[in-house]
C-alpha cells in the first residue's frame, strides 16, 4: 500500500517538473513539506488526505486547477496508451452528448442552449453544428454555462467561431511550459452550420462555471459579443494534465496558461465577472428580460429606418407631386 509520504513525494515531483509557473513550485513544495512535518496529514484516510492537501496547495498558490484527487476505481500506474485514453474520453463525450444538454426555442423566438461541457472540436463538431442549425432561425440567444465545468480549447474556439463573421478574430493564446511555445486561437473560416450574427446573445454564468466554460464566457465578453448575466465564475484558466501518483490518487498539474489578446491576462483565481450580477436562480429570467428589451429596441429602429427610406424626401419626389 502506498504511504502518504510516497503519494506526496510523487505529487510534488510532478508539480516541480511540470507546473506552468516554475518559480512558484519551490513555494508549493516547501508549504506541503512543512505541513507534512507538522503532522497535518497524520491518520487521515487517503480520500481525506486528497482534500486536505488540495486545500493546502491552493493556499500556497491560488490556482484552482492544482489539486490532489481521489478516484473510486483503482487506476493503472503505467501511462495509459494514447489510443486507449482517447477512446475512453470519446465514449464519455458521446454518452454526455458532447456537452449539449438542451437546445430549445423559447417564447419571442429566443433560442436557449444549455451547455455542460466543451467537447473537443474533432469529436463534438457534428453535434455543435446540429445545435447551431436548430438555433439559426431564432432572433436572440441564451447560452447557459452555469453547469459547464470545463472542456477543450479547440472546442471553445469552434463554439466562438459561430458568433463572428469570419476567421479574423483573435480569441486566445495558450503558453505551454514543456515546449516553451505559444499557440494562438482564432475564429475558424469554415463552419458546418450558419453563423449566429447580428443578434443579441446572453451568457449565463455561476459559481460552478469553470475552466473551458469560463473561457467561452470570457472570450465572448472580451470581444463585446455577449452580455454575461449571473455570478462570478470559479476562476480556473490553466490547461491541466492529470497524472496518477497512487492507485486511487491523481495529481492535476497546470502545464499551460491562457493569455487573452484583448485583456492581456485571464480569469485565473478571480473568475469571470458578469456584466449584470443577479442572484442564483434569477439568471434566466434576467437574461430573457434583457434580450426582449434588445429585440424591441432593434425592431423600433428597423421600423424607423424603413419609414425614413419610404418618405418622399428620401425617395427624391417633390412634396404633393406624383410620378409623371
Amino acid at each position: 500500500m502506498t504511504t502518504h509520504h510516497e503519494i506526496l513525494e510523487a505529487a510534488l515531483a510532478r508539480i516541480t517538473t511540470g507546473y506552468v509557473f516554475p518559480e512558484r513550485a519551490a513555494t508549493i513544495d516547501a508549504a506541503i513539506r512543512r505541513r507534512l512535518a507538522e503532522g497535518a496529514y497524520r491518520g487521515l484516510e487517503v480520500r481525506e488526505l486528497c482534500e486536505r492537501v488540495t486545500d493546502d496547495l491552493q493556499k500556497a498558490c491560488a490556482d484552482k486547477h492544482l489539486r490532489l484527487l481521489w478516484t473510486e476505481e483503482p487506476q493503472p500506474m503505467d501511462e495509459e496508451p494514447e489510443d486507449v485514453a482517447r477512446a475512453r474520453f470519446a465514449r464519455y463525450a458521446r454518452e454526455n452528448n458532447y456537452g449539449i444538454r438542451r437546445v430549445e426555442q423559447l417564447d419571442d423566438n429566443i433560442g436557449y442552449l444549455d451547455l455542460r461541457m466543451i467537447a473537443p472540436a474533432d469529436l463534438g463538431g457534428p453535434a455543435i453544428a446540429a445545435a447551431m442549425q436548430l438555433l439559426a432561425p431564432t432572433e436572440a440567444l441564451v447560452i447557459d454555462l452555469r453547469q459547464c465545468r470545463g472542456g477543450a480549447p479547440e472546442g471553445v474556439q469552434l463554439w466562438c467561431s459561430y458568433f463572428f463573421a469570419d476567421d479574423g478574430v483573435h480569441l486566445n493564446d495558450i503558453y505551454e511550459r514543456a515546449t516553451d511555445s505559444t499557440r494562438q486561437y482564432w475564429t475558424l473560416g469554415h463552419l458546418a452550420a450558419p453563423r449566429y450574427l447580428d443578434r443579441p446573445v446572453a451568457v449565463l454564468t455561476g459559481d460552478l462555471t469553470f475552466s473551458g466554460g469560463e473561457e467561452l464566457a470570457y472570450n465572448l465578453k472580451a470581444q463585446g459579443r455577449a452580455t454575461l448575466i449571473g455570478r462570478t465564475t470559479r476562476g480556473g484558466a490553466h490547461p491541466t494534465t492529470r497524472i496518477p501518483v497512487a492507485p486511487h490518487v491523481t495529481v492535476t498539474v497546470p502545464t499551460a496558461r491562457s493569455v487573452n489578446p484583448v485583456t492581456g491576462t485571464n480569469w485565473e483565481g478571480v473568475g469571470v465577472e458578469p456584466d449584470l450580477a443577479v442572484a442564483a436562480g434569477e439568471e434566466l429570467k434576467a437574461a430573457l428580460e434583457h434580450l426582449r428589451t434588445r429585440l424591441v429596441d432593434s425592431r423600433t429602429d428597423l421600423t424607423a429606418e424603413q419609414g425614413r427610406r419610404s418618405s418622399p424626401a428620401a425617395s427624391g419626389a417633390a412634396p404633393g407631386r406624383g410620378a409623371g
